[in-house]
């Protein structure tokens, strides 16, 4: 999620493998991108189990917990073409904070309202919607602002490494906020609020080696050119694509605590575990690829990772055993992260440095589709067929997206290189 043009690397993951991080981590400005970025995600992991739980709690409704997922897809929806710009014409490091400031007082109000005894699933609604405008525009600010925190040629060290925090926030963060929320809702709220106050904190004291935004004019072209840039690159529209469909149709998360309380009988501390289970394996295959890199053909591997991923599904779909269900989901994030490293490298290494913002905007809008609106989906579908149910049709439905992108896409599927290919020259008179 950072584009920007690099040294030539087709590892971004391998960056693990040959390892600056000694001279990377005692660079001040990138010790603070990382721990704001560890501590956003922290909090937005712990907010999202609190919300889950708090919400099918009062309404015993798996609908209602798509809705949550649907109030904060729709703010990113409606604000991916400005977003954009604010992050290409203004201070990175101030947005991202406003931001995080603004996610810290909704997670005080969901504290307020829980020992107030006044927090209703309406207000619930509005609150996640106030947490989606937010990240709307922090994602893509904090994702274009690394290059301006390390010199180039460590960029896709740093790019690693962060995701590599942002996975281990993935899993510590859930299992903290079922923790937590097992001793009470308001004490996991507070934490939350912290945690987001003190990403502000840092992320506004980061000092830049290049200035972050460029102030050109607002033009119609320029508004939608990360849309025109996206579709002018099939391998990138593909690969963007189909992940968006894949986590849309086979991602089971909104639907953890109907599995947890329903299926499973258990408690907010294993869903908790079942929501970090998936990031655990997420993990496992970022240390994988640092050992095994995509050099070779990684279109073929990022389908090949798709279809893993609807199997795994299937099977956490078909589950009565917490054992089970934590291996499938494990299963699920070790396949999904091949989906990531390809995706995000490709949009990484293949987009000029001046759509940074915009670029990132519209994969983040794909990313905020496939993760909020999918939990919509699932919500709905469990609504009419029951959560086991819409999980297997889901499952089964993002292996036949993987088959059909296949067909749609040749050009995501014959790609040899993460890095823009150069068309053959021909011969004349071949």
């Amino acid at each position: 999620m950072n584009p920007s043009s690099p040294a030539p690397d087709d590892d971004p993951a391998g960056a693990f493998e040959r390892a600056a991080p000694p001279a990377l981590m005692r660079n001040r400005a990138f010790q603070r991108f990382w721990g704001a970025r560890v501590l956003s995600s922290l909090s937005f992991q712990m907010l999202a189990v609190a919300m889950g739980w708090h919400i099918y709690a009062l309404t015993h409704s798996a609908f209602a917990l798509g809705l949550v997922g649907l109030a904060q897809f729709l703010p990113m929806f409606v604000l991916t073409l400005v977003v954009g710009h604010v992050a290409d014409r203004y201070d990175r490091r101030r947005i991202a904070a406003i931001c995080q400031g603004v996610e810290s007082v909704a997670a005080l109000v969901f504290a307020w309202g829980t020992f107030g005894g006044w927090l209703s699933a309406p207000l619930i609604y509005l609150l996640a919607a106030c947490v989606g405008a937010a990240r709307a525009f922090e994602s893509p600010a904090i994702s274009s602002l690394l290059p301006g925190v390390v010199p180039r040629p460590q960029l896709p060290q740093a790019t690693a490494w962060a995701t590599a925090a942002n996975q281990t926030a993935q899993i510590v963060g859930p299992a903290f906020g079922g923790l937590l929320y097992g001793i009470g809702a308001g004490p996991a709220y507070l934490a939350c609020a912290l945690s987001f106050a003190l990403a502000a904190a840092l992320v506004v004291t980061i000092p830049l080696q290049t200035k972050p935004a460029s102030r050109a004019p607002v033009t119609l072209e320029s508004v939608f050119s990360g849309i025109a840039f996206i579709r002018s690159q099939p391998v990138i529209l593909g690969a963007l694509s189909l992940d968006l469909f894949a986590v849309l149709f086979g991602g089971a998360t909104a639907l953890l605590p109907v599995f947890a309380r329903d299926i499973l009988h258990a408690g907010p501390i294993e869903l908790g575990l079942l929501r970090s289970a998936s990031a655990v394996g997420a993990l496992a295959g970022t240390i994988w690829l640092a050992h095994f890199p995509l050099r070779r053909r990684p279109g073929a591997a990022m389908f090949g990772g798709v279809i893993v991923f609807g199997l795994a599904t299937v099977a956490f779909g078909l589950s009565h055993s917490l054992i089970v269900s934590l291996v499938a989901l494990a299963l699920l994030g070790a396949s999904d992260v091949v989906s990531v490293v390809v995706r995000l490298s490709l949009v990484q290494l293949r987009t000029p440095d001046e759509m940074l913002g915009r670029v990132s905007a519209v994969n983040s809008l794909f990313i905020g589709t496939s993760n909020q609106l999918g939990e919509f989906e699932s919500g709905v579908t469990a609504g009419w067929w029951g959560a086991q149910r819409a999980v297997l049709i889901g499952g089964l439905a993002t292996i036949g997206v993987a088959l059909l992108w296949m067909k749609l896409f040749p050009e995501l599927r014959g790609t040899r290189s993460l890095e823009r290919e150069e068309p053959t020259p021909t011969t004349a008179g071949a």
